[in-house]
């Protein structure tokens, strides 16, 4: 590819930076701190985009969204030209939705980033195979679960982790993205067993399979940076952000927990002290699960 071409390429990647991923439908909670979007590395630290005193359900002037136990409820983002990484949903009470420790223990659904989206351009090798940019809206779905009583408020949790490229450099993971949606369950089957997570893999580089493309780690927490947040410098874009959270080449595997070297699904909690953060000289990837095995998903 030509130099001109190669630049070209870096600054559609680099112009959409400010922007990053978040949760497009159903409707995320957004934020005005941080522009709507929930960055850890930009000191927004979750579980949701705002907390629930922030949450426009709060409003009475706000439509409610009602949905039916046992219903796929559709779920969408913008790839945003970033590739790879996963995505975990998970779903709790309202009322507990400012609470780490209950959306880890709620999990439902852990897809691919890319599900069905990619580059604009497939045949644009410079950051490496499907890694170009483009800005197509990526789709799963998630069951809402069986064993919730009519009329209770519940939060969807959405968060991005283990995507890669930060400003065009190849080896280079972002941090977590965090996003919630309100709504109101009332009516479908019931069940008292709460629903177990499940893994649905394959994306636009691995597709029907039992992966998903990564950069950094596999796992929800360790790039959340711990308590620690960005001190911005005035004409410094760099500086707003702790990103990039590691480096390491581009691997290929399942999300911690659902993988053939685990047995559970990962529980990490709100974020760590600076010490179990990931050190600001930018940390290495762990190495990627070889032969993940996945999960039935219904």
């Amino acid at each position: 590819m030509h130099l001109s071409s190669a630049l070209v390429a870096a600054s559609a990647l680099i112009a959409s930076c400010a922007g990053h991923s978040m949760l497009a439908k159903p409707a995320s909670r957004g934020n005005v701190e941080w522009w709507g979007t929930c960055a850890a590395g930009a000191g927004c630290k979750g579980p949701c985009d705002s907390p629930k005193a922030s949450s426009p359900f709060n409003s009475i002037y706000n439509p409610k969204t009602y949905v039916q136990r046992g219903q796929e409820l559709d779920v969408e983002w913008n790839r945003l030209n970033h590739p790879g990484g996963f995505v975990r949903m998970a779903m709790v009470p309202f009322d507990q939705s400012d609470d780490w420790a209950s959306f880890n223990d709620n999990i439902l659904k852990y897809t691919c980033y890319e599900t069905n989206c990619g580059p604009a351009n497939s045949s644009d090798t410079t950051f490496g195979h499907l890694n170009g940019s483009g800005s197509s809206p990526c789709t799963s779905t998630v069951t809402i679960p069986k064993n919730i009583p009519d009329n209770t408020a519940v939060t969807l949790q959405w968060i991005w982790y283990g995507g890669g490229i930060y400003y065009g450099q190849v080896d280079t993971s972002f941090g977590e993205y965090y996003g919630c949606s309100d709504m109101i369950v009332v009516g479908g089957p019931t069940l008292d067993e709460k629903p177990a997570p499940v893994f649905q893999g394959g994306d636009i580089t691995y597709p029907n399979s039992g992966v998903c493309k990564y950069w950094g780690s596999n796992k929800v927490g360790d790039c959340n940076f711990g308590d620690r947040k960005p001190s911005p410098i005035d004409g410094d874009l760099l500086s707003q952000s702790l990103e990039p959270c590691m480096r390491g080449p581009e691997q290929k595997g399942a999300p911690f927990g659902m993988d053939s070297g685990s047995s559970s699904p990962d529980t990490s909690s709100e974020p760590a002290s600076d010490s179990a953060a990931p050190d600001s000289s930018v940390a290495e990837s762990p190495a990627a699960p070889e032969a993940p095995v996945t999960p039935e998903v219904p």
